[in-house]
């Protein structure tokens, strides 16, 4: 009873992890889709700066999500891979190139179109092979005798291919709706324009994965639409619905805070979907959390540390939030 308790624990603080990454981590990704569509140099230079002081910190929480991986869920951890080996270097690559565009704009003049296009190209490309590797997950991982026993490309398929474009457009929601927080004037207005069309799609997008899901799997169909689980599941569209209503109204009324914390909760809830889609599997169909967790006694030890260094994580986000808030002053900025 104990160990399945302390997995269940782990299983929600990796899956907590994941969740701050995304809404963390998406929006300045998100900035870094909508470079190419605000081609001035100055406008360019505001959309980084307004990422610029938080953007490692929230992959922060990408490395304590796959570190907790390894560490408590290791059976997952060896049978993922191998099927994601694909998507995830490549998303990799792409937060890299990313990463080595914020230091080496900001030291060059003829070749700062080179580093935008890398930080544009290194977030898009994150963006998808993200979507692309939950999609290949949703869809089911085959495995035998606890290891991975489907092909190379498993993992390219039409469902995971549109929940990579749906991520893509989810984070440009994200982003652009942090451009109308941060910024104002010209900027914050083309921002609100792009929140308008990236909220649309990521919802028709939303709305295709999820009525594609259920029919991937039969358990998948029965927990969203079988009683008493529906009773809990079917109240997942109300809220983005509500979440959407609020995005929608914030851009009309010109609110700055409303519409980024809209598409947050849009994000938050679709991410309720998709746990309710798997519990109590780690890795669909097959693998549940109990079965790959780690001996009791690892996972209280490494409890203990994550005691201590989520509290942490999430102190000095907090903090660095709270000291760059508002709106980037133009004349200021990452250097």
């Amino acid at each position: 009873m104990m160990g399945l308790e302390l997995s269940f624990i782990w299983a929600g603080l990796i899956a907590f992890a994941v969740l701050a990454y995304v809404i963390l981590d998406g929006f300045d990704l998100g900035v870094g889709i909508l470079f190419p569509f605000n081609s001035e140099t100055r406008d360019r230079d505001v959309m980084m700066n307004s990422v610029a002081p938080v953007w490692d910190g929230n992959e922060t929480w990408l490395v304590l999500g796959g570190g907790g991986l390894f560490a408590v869920f290791p059976l997952a951890y060896a049978t993922v891979m191998p099927a994601l080996y694909v998507p995830i270097i490549a998303m990799l690559l792409g937060l890299v190139f990313r990463g080595v565009a914020f230091e080496f704009r900001w030291r060059t003049k003829r070749a700062k179109f080179v580093w935008d296009w890398a930080f544009s190209a290194g977030s898009t490309v994150a963006a998808l092979m993200q979507g692309i590797a939950l999609g290949a997950l949703v869809q089911g991982i085959h495995i035998e005798d606890r290891a991975y026993a489907g092909g190379w490309w498993d993992w390219l398929t039409p469902f995971s291919v549109l929940a990579g474009i749906g991520v893509v457009f989810g984070y440009a929601l994200l982003g652009s709706t942090w451009l109308v927080m941060k910024t104002d004037g010209a900027l914050q207005v083309r921002a609100r324009r792009f929140a308008w069309i990236t909220g649309i799609a990521t919802l028709v997008l939303i709305a295709a994965v999820s009525l594609w899901t259920p029919f991937l799997d039969p358990v998948y169909f029965e927990r969203w639409f079988t009683f008493p689980a529906a009773n809990y599941s079917l109240a997942v569209p109300f809220l983005i619905a509500g979440s959407a209503w609020m995005l929608f109204t914030g851009l009309s009324d010109n609110k700055d805070a409303q519409p980024f914390l809209s598409a947050l909760a849009i994000f938050v809830f679709s991410f309720v979907g998709i746990g309710i889609s798997f519990y109590p599997h780690i890795v669909p169909p097959s693998l549940t959390i109990a079965e790959a967790a780690a001996p009791d006694s690892s996972l209280a030890f490494l409890l203990v540390g994550a005691a201590v260094l989520v509290p942490v994580i999430l102190a000095y986000t907090a903090y660095s939030y709270w000291v760059f808030r508002g709106k980037v002053d133009p004349s200021e900025g990452y250097h």
